[in-house]
């Protein structure tokens, strides 16, 4: 009974979610499969090259550095270029760039490499966010990102063992070999990934005005997220960076940090898709604020430490911060950002990860050194108070119930009733913002259109693609699609909402209860994701 239980719920967890995504799931669990610099280049810089443990901070803090600066660039390519020739560059730019680190020599020279990889490797995430956001629908990217999330950390932990066993063989052929599976990801988003950029929508002879970087600075709301997104990212950054100093200050082994960092991935890997599906459809507010106090507390709760199993369980109080953080913090990012603006605003949520990695190294060697390893983790709960209390306050004001739904840059059109017509039926796919025309009622195999009407028409066939862009011609309010004595649901009130779950549950039936959410701070009548 339970076996059968545990099927039925990892069918459900993986069930509805596009090829595509299956397939940019595939890339990213390569691609975390050869993660060979990212866990030894401190230990080849020390034992391999003789170098010093400052000369190794300064290369680490290089790598950081790198990721700063393609974080916004990535971005904007992602929305001009299209988010599948970023991903190819990115990638193919990533295994060059590690593969002659391998054979560099000279300290000048693997530090400069050291930066270009950091730049290289970090520009693909805010494509993989943004093409993750155009091709999952709504209600299912929280479930995506944590998806995602678990295959990030399932490769990290297959890579960590078996990038030792290649160490104690050959430094290089840990080198070579990301390099070789960072191109297999290319192969892939070549072969199988087709591109998935929303084509900027016409309505009523006006097109769609871009996003530019600028207005992602300025946008207030967003940028409180980054913000926060930056204070929770110098908190969990201690685990490599503070923790094991700290274990090392109190006497325990680098065997004994191994053991205790490794429930992190452990813990990851078997709770993810669980706890997901938990925490999908629950208020991300709660939720984002809970993780905020169980991270800050968690990592608080290590000056208090003095037995193994203590420091472990420290671990387990912000593991459970980090999984439940992760994909509802993606999901926000995703509701607050303008469609056509997704890879401007993924690339400065990246950059408060990649200046957490810069920051955090320095700041925490400073607070031990002057202060003490306690007073670190005492400032760790402080900062994640004051994050939990931002998130209370950034999202009071976003809105709620079934006249909030919809997704920034998805606007609800209004238009005078279009000439009568078949009503559509209960099985037509729920667009996510606009109305349907009027026509002959949509099919079980019409695909669902991402955010712009249909022109009027015959029902779209099996191998009619979804579109992006198409002008709106004959429109009737959203309301008028529902069948009367019916109670208006969120894909009828302007779309379901982003990927972070419902603030509130709204009307409607199966599996899409309660999955509509408002957006920016603004409704859906008016007009909403950028990332790790």
């Amino acid at each position: 009974m339970y076996v059968t239980a545990l099927k039925r719920a990892a069918k459900e967890s993986v069930s509805g979610l596009p090829r595509a995504f299956w397939w940019l799931w595939t890339s990213t669990l390569v691609n975390r499969l050869g993660a060979f610099v990212a866990t030894y280049t401190a230990l080849y810089l020390t034992l391999e090259r003789g170098y010093s443990a400052s000369y190794a901070g300064l290369v680490a803090a290089l790598h950081g550095l790198g990721g700063v600066v393609s974080s916004l660039g990535a971005g904007v390519m992602a929305d001009r270029l299209g988010r599948r020739p970023t991903l190819l560059i990115a990638q193919t730019s990533t295994a060059a760039s590690v593969a002659l680190l391998g054979f560099m020599e000279h300290p000048v020279a693997i530090a400069a490499v050291a930066g270009l990889v950091g730049m290289t490797s970090n520009a693909s995430r805010p494509a993989v966010q943004a093409m993750m956001a155009d091709i999952v629908r709504p209600e299912d990217r929280v479930r995506a990102f944590s998806l995602n999330y678990w295959a990030i950390n399932l490769g990290f932990a297959i890579s960590s063992a078996g990038a030792g066993l290649v160490a104690e063989y050959s430094y290089l052929a840990g080198f070579l070999g990301e390099a070789a599976l960072t191109l297999v990801c290319a192969v892939v988003v070549f072969v199988k990934l087709p591109e998935s950029r929303p084509e900027h929508i016409t309505t009523a002879g006006k097109a769609e005005p871009g996003t530019s970087l600028g207005s992602v600075l300025r946008d207030g709301r967003y940028m409180g997220v980054v913000g926060l997104s930056f204070l929770l990212a110098l908190i969990f950054m201690q685990s490599s960076v503070a923790l094991p100093v700290a274990m090392g200050m109190d006497g325990w082994s680098p065997s004994d940090y191994g053991f205790v960092i490794a429930l992190n991935g452990v813990l990851i890997v078997a709770l993810q898709i669980p706890v997901t599906r938990l925490i999908e459809h629950r208020d991300p507010q709660r939720l984002l604020v809970v993780s905020a106090l169980l991270a800050g507390y968690g990592f608080g709760l290590t000056a208090f430490a003095g037995s193994l199993g203590f420091y472990a369980l420290t671990v387990v109080v912000w593991t459970l911060a980090e999984i439940v953080n992760s994909p509802t913090q993606m999901g926000l990012v995703v509701r607050l950002s303008p469609v056509h603006g997704r890879g401007r605003y993924q690339g400065v949520h990246t950059l408060s990860w990649s200046a957490a990695a810069l920051i955090a190294p320095l700041l925490a060697g400073y607070v031990i050194d002057h202060f003490g390893a306690a007073w670190l983790w005492a400032s760790c709960a402080v900062i994640g108070t004051v994050a939990a209390l931002g998130y209370w306050l950034l999202m009071r004001g976003l809105p709620d119930g079934p006249g909030a739904t919809g997704e920034r840059g998805a606007s609800a059109v209004t238009a005078a009733p279009a000439p009568a017509g078949p009503a559509p039926t209960d099985s037509a796919p729920p667009t996510d913002s606009a109305p349907a025309p009027a026509g002959p009622a949509p099919t079980d195999s019409a695909p669902p259109t991402d955010s712009a009407p249909a022109p009027a028409g015959p029902a779209p066939t099996d191998s009619a693609p979804p579109t992006d862009s198409a002008p709106a011609t004959a429109l009737v309010p959203a309301a008028a699609l529902v069948p009367a004595g019916e109670p208006v649901s969120a894909e009828h009130s302007g779309g379901a909402g982003g990927g972070a779950g419902a603030t509130h549950p709204t009307t409607g039936t199966g599996k899409d209860k309660g999955t509509g959410t408002g957006t920016g701070g603004v409704t859906a009548a008016a007009v909403g994701e950028a990332g790790a």
